[in-house]
């Protein structure tokens, strides 16, 4: 959901500017391959109404994607070299030949002193084996020879680096407290930092609108495009997805632990057989998953809540993000869910009215009862699922009756009051509004309470005391059906 929520804000933003959203996979850690999460990515930005102008998945709008491709970062990877070398050409990087078991190594002797957080930075790389300590003429041996290296940024010393977040206003942080990023990787491929940095500013992007926890790696993004002469875009870090209970980051485990999907489709990890449910598949629509996300960091400052996409676009503001993370809650998403449920239009609700009955096994006469039937259970309805849960009695005369309210409510009396309704009902044209008053008019002449009567007749005529209005109940399924179903009661609960 974070990640969703993050390419929302940026489609929203660069719909309302009139600008382009582009989507690029940044997969240089090859080791956090992930098979089919490109297509998963593509398949839910779709079903959320925001898939790219530009970029993977918009290979049908523009050749390869557009003018900026390729937008995968593996096959971007040839160009990446020449600006390292320009960043070591020009003294802002260096190569760094120590070996995995080197910083290990030293790590663990910063641990025994009680440094458990050593850092690579400009303080303890001029005790490494870098291009900085050593002669020129034995980095280049071990460069002829092959020796494996990375390049690191060389962080400029005791350095405050200001920049301006468009959420969080001036960020300040000083370079000792940065270390010397890694920019370029032994096998050639760069880390997010390089990769981002160049292809931000290659294909002409203005804004990056990102997650908080890369706020730590701004500053150096800063410094990258200082050393490069760039125009740097502006940035804005989002507010962080908290858990529903306590403190933290909302993860896959919250919502396994609490029965809510924190992906926006199903999910299968291929290699693992890992699966995590989703909100397409719960039955959410995706204007009220869009809706819900658009809510988590970000007000409008009215009283609206309910948003079309289009809506959205014309009233998100950053400056209206907000800076603290974003409690998450189902049950809010699942009142937008079920606003957006009765805002869909009729012809279609009762499309998937009669579509959930099929997959029940229950046969519906028409599509004018199932609009009807559908409309008695609407009221406190979620999804479309929820207006055929305990609406058995709509479809097929009861079975059984409920047994405590039985006990209660069908006194050695009662089979008296339907037998009278049932002929009094009789005299009526069986519409709700007539059925009703009739039923009035029987109560005021004996002198009745509608406690003594009325869960008598809903019992007799669905088996139940729960529900809509039974006089509705009665008008739909007609005045033989009601009088056959008094018959059953009154030989059931003798």
């Amino acid at each position: 959901m974070g990640g969703v929520r993050t390419a929302l804000y940026n489609y929203l933003f660069a719909k309302q500017k009139g600008g382009d959203f582009l989507l690029r996979v940044e997969d240089t850690d090859q080791t956090r391959f992930v098979p089919g999460a490109e297509a998963y990515i593509v398949e839910a930005l779709k079903w959320c109404g925001i898939s790219p102008d530009e970029g993977i998945g918009a290979e049908d709008k523009l050749p390869n994607g557009g003018p900026h491709a390729p937008y995968r970062q593996s096959e971007r990877k040839p160009m990446y070299r020449a600006y390292a070398d320009q960043l070591l050409d020009a003294g802002h990087a260096y190569y760094a030949f120590d070996t995995p078991e080197d910083l290990e190594a030293v790590r663990e002797r910063a641990k025994q002193a009680g440094n458990p957080n050593w850092q690579y930075n400009s303080i303890t790389r001029t005790s490494m084996k870098n291009s900085l300590t050593l002669p020129d003429e034995e980095v280049q041996r071990r460069l002829d020879a092959g020796e494996a290296y990375v390049i690191r940024v060389k962080m400029p010393r005791n350095e405050e680096v200001k920049f301006e977040d468009r959420i969080r206003g001036w960020v300040s942080v000083n370079t000792l407290n940065l270390d010397d990023k890694v920019l370029l990787k032994g096998d050639g491929m760069p880390t997010y930092h390089l990769a981002n940095v160049v292809d931000d500013h290659t294909m002409d992007i203005t804004h990056v609108i990102r997650g908080e926890e890369w706020l730590p790696s701004a500053p150096l993004h800063v410094l990258l495009y200082r050393f490069f002469g760039w125009e740097q875009p502006e940035f804005a870090h989002l507010p962080l997805l908290l858990r529903p209970d306590g403190n933290g980051k909302l993860s896959k485990r919250d919502g396994d632990r609490l029965g809510f999907p924190v992906f926006p489709l199903i999910w299968s990890n291929e290699e693992t057989g890992e699966t995590a449910s989703g909100y397409r598949e719960r039955g959410f629509y995706p204007q009220a998953f869009v809706n819900m996300l658009a809510f988590l960091g970000w007000n409008p400052g009215t009283n609206q809540e309910i948003f079309s996409l289009e809506e959205l676009v014309a009233a998100f503001n950053l400056d209206k993000v907000n800076k603290a993370g974003a409690r998450f809650d189902f049950d809010k998403a699942k009142w937008f869910n079920q606003q957006h449920l009765r805002l869909q239009p009729e012809a279609e609700l009762v499309d998937a009215y009669l579509s959930e009955a099929r997959d029940r096994g229950i046969s519906i006469p028409s599509s004018e009862f199932a609009l009807q039937a559908m409309h008695l259970f609407m009221d406190r309805a979620e999804f479309i699922g929820d207006t055929l849960d305990g609406a058995a009695y709509l479809f097929a005369d009861p079975t059984s009756y409920d047994e405590v309210m039985v006990g209660k409510k069908w006194t050695a009396e009662a089979p008296g009051y339907v037998s009278d309704l049932k002929g009094v009902f009789a005299q009526t044209d069986y519409s709700e509004a007539s059925l009703e008053n009739a039923f009035k008019a029987y109560l005021a002449d004996k002198g009745y309470g509608f406690g003594q009567v009325g869960p008598v007749l809903r019992l007799a005529i669905a088996g139940t005391t729960q529900g809509p209005s039974i006089f509705m109940v009665m008008q739909l399924i007609g005045q033989e059906t009601s009088e056959r179903r008094i018959e059953n009661a009154l030989r059931t609960l003798a």
